[in-house]
């Protein structure tokens, strides 16, 4: 069953995730590590949350894994289902899980990232069950 589609608001970018915006604009999924100590981080910013280095570092993020847990927003105007996502990266997201019947969605299904536009010119990442 398809879903109507939800408009999504702008981001609010600053200069710590200018390059996370720009590579959803890009349909990549970027993520900070960090050089020092070696830990993924999200959200970004320019200082590790794990051992306070300021040496970090993007890349660009496999865009796979797996639902943690969800909700289905049934009595919104355009019904949508939250989920946070755990990627294979080892971080933890807030997003949106698209293109499925909202009832298959599982905790512990895997998911892959595809990318929404907003209201203005950005793109947003959000998942839908892998193939």
């Amino acid at each position: 069953m398809s879903q109507p589609e939800r408009i999504y608001a702008e981001p609010m970018i600053n200069m710590e995730t200018e390059t996370y915006w720009q590579g959803t604009k890009d349909g990549k999924l970027m993520l900070k590590k960090c050089n020092a100590c070696g830990e993924t981080h999200f959200y970004p910013r320019a200082i590790c949350p794990h051992c306070f280095s300021d040496d970090t570092g993007w890349y660009e993020a496999s865009g796979k894994g797996t639902i943690y847990t969800y909700s289905v927003m049934r009595r919104a105007e355009i019904p949508f289902v939250i989920a946070y996502v755990t990627l294979d990266e080892g971080v933890t997201m807030m997003t949106n899980i698209v293109e499925c019947d909202f009832d298959s969605v599982e905790v512990g299904q895997a998911v892959e990232v595809t990318f929404r536009p907003t209201e203005g010119d950005q793109a947003l990442p959000v998942f839908r069950p892998a193939n």
